[in-house]
């Protein structure tokens, strides 16, 4: 009788089990705003999902809102997804404002906890930028936009297209018991696993395909968002990036006016850097992205070209209009005003503390080199007259000569230099 190995015995146990057998759902976690980090990060996990073929993806969410074009790519992802994708707005407490309303009403199976909320999908511009008549016109615009975008949502998923249409227009919202019963909503669960339990069997189209649910008892499987996701998410804010901008700037300024300083430079060429890779998540307008690197040119070219402050006040001047038109305000993000004058004025002042540091400096008197030694006191060494003699001036032995007679030992004062000689007279 042959032995046979335990640890394949135990192998095949293993392999017979429920466990080994169980379907596994990919779990994303949104507790922050939605911009393009978020978009990637869930387009990412989608991705992950249908090439290791998971169940589902549950999407786990408590947001605010955010960027109407990361919102965009992410409920085209959601929507073309090759596996069933499940939101659901948790812990209880949690909300889906705002952009969380596009993503939610995207999903196959869209769930709520008790105690949690959603609505207020009315798109505002990101920054709290001054209202006119022009800004008007476009949110209007936006709106309009917006709220043909979510009723093809609803329409798409069968969800309440008339509650979706309010939620823009009127920024209605609802509990999770109100979602459910206007058919916003499919189920409501405590917790992840009872919302497994409590869909296991439902069916959804997935690509046209009608796909049925086998999540009973299926192993939750964590994607954290990576750190880099992480540091984009924090960039990606339009009122950050642009004082990292603002930083960088200033930064390469003091250290092109003050060389050898190091620290300015150094933290003035992090911050345009991480302005940079902000910019790249951003929905940036090109013209005024390069109007503001022109005032950077301008301010800098100040530093060595005598123009009077013509060239500062050019670039100042730049930098405000490529500040009011660096982001594509279509997509709701508009720089608050505040943000815009409070840059301008630190920049100018920097630009005014910089200059007058210069002009002092070129009107404090020359204290290195022969130069330096113009109007300083010494003694004579010997006699001095007009065929020379020796002097001791700022610590070291000079040749000089007077026009009158010096005697020694008595004090001179320095005329001017002539060559490696110095004219000098009795002080």
């Amino acid at each position: 009788m042959r032995k046979v190995s335990y640890s394949a015995i135990i192998i095949l146990l293993l392999l017979s089990s429920p466990l080994a057998a169980a379907p596994k759902v990919l779990v994303l976690k949104i507790f922050a705003t939605i911009n393009p980090a978020t978009s990637d990060y869930i387009q990412s996990g989608i991705e992950k999902a249908s090439r290791e073929n998971f169940a589902a993806v549950l999407i786990e969410m408590d947001t605010p809102g955010g960027l109407l074009t990361s919102t965009r790519e992410i409920v085209k992802s959601i929507l073309n997804s090759p596996v069933p994708v499940i939101v659901y707005i948790y812990p209880p407490g949690a909300h889906a404002g705002s952009a969380g309303v596009f993503i939610t009403l995207s999903a196959n199976i869209a769930a709520m906890a008790p105690g949690t909320n959603i609505g207020a999908a009315h798109p505002v511009t990101i920054g709290g930028g001054s209202k006119n008549k022009n800004q008007e016109e476009l949110m209007k615009k936006v709106e309009n936009d917006a709220v043909a975008f979510i009723k093809a949502i609803a329409k798409v998923r069968h969800r309440n297209v008339k509650w979706a249409q309010n939620a823009v227009r009127k920024s209605i919202t609802a509990t999770a018991q109100e979602a459910l019963k206007e058919h916003v909503i499919d189920v409501i669960a405590t917790t992840p696993l009872e919302l497994l339990e409590k869909i296991n069997g439902w069916r959804a189209t997935v690509r046209g395909n009608m796909v049925t649910f086998n999540t009973a008892g299926a192993l939750l499987v964590d994607y954290p968002m990576s750190t880099r996701y992480k540091i984009v998410n924090t960039l990606a804010h339009p009122e950050l990036a642009y004082i990292l901008m603002l930083i960088g700037m200033l930064g390469i300024y003091f250290e092109l006016s003050h060389p050898g300083a190091i620290l300015p430079g150094v933290v003035g060429g992090i911050s345009i850097i991480l302005a940079a890779i902000a910019f790249q998540f951003l929905p940036i307008n090109t013209g005024g992205l390069l109007l503001i690197i022109l005032a950077m040119i301008l301010i800098i070219l100040e530093l060595f070209l005598p123009t009077m402050g013509v060239l500062a006040v050019a670039g100042v001047i730049s930098f405000i209009l490529g500040s009011l038109l660096l982001y594509n305000k279509s997509s709701g993000v508009v720089l608050s005003t505040s943000v815009i004058i409070t840059s301008t004025v630190i920049l100018g002042g920097a630009i005014l503390l910089v200059s007058y540091l210069i002009y002092q400096a070129h009107k404090r008197q020359v204290r290195t080199g022969q130069e330096g030694l113009m109007g300083e006191i010494g003694e004579a060494v010997t006699k001095i007259n007009g065929k020379g003699g020796k002097v001791f001036v700022h610590g070291e032995y000079w040749n000089a000569y007077s026009d009158s007679t010096v005697k020694k030992g008595e004090q001179i004062i320095v005329e001017k230099t002539d060559g490696m000689k110095l004219k000098v007279k009795k002080y």
